[in-house]
């Protein structure tokens, strides 16, 4: 009977363990500063299609500054619109 209880101690403090290098990798994520600019427009897009993962949204918040994303959605959205205006003109024409 004790054994069991040894192998659940045992399993909360691998998950314990788990829990301080996910901090851990967190802590390590918010030191290498802000997304490049390709990162931010490719989340931009990837959000537009609502095909981001959680993954990256957690780390585009963590690290990402609003000033890029809104660039990047401004950039985003003008070629968007260009791309539908030259496919609706080639079809069309």
């Amino acid at each position: 009977m004790t054994q069991p209880q040894k192998h659940e101690h045992e399993t909360t403090q691998t998950d314990t363990g788990d829990h301080q290098e996910a901090e851990q990798r967190t802590q390590d994520n918010r030191k290498r500063g802000s997304l490049s600019f390709w990162q931010t427009l490719v989340s931009v897009g990837q959000a537009s299609f609502g095909v981001q993962n959680q993954k990256n949204k957690e780390r585009d918040f963590e690290q990402g500054s609003i000033k890029g994303f809104v660039a990047a959605a401004l950039i985003f959205t003008v070629v968007f619109v260009l791309a539908l205006v030259v496919i609706v003109s080639v079809v069309l024409g």
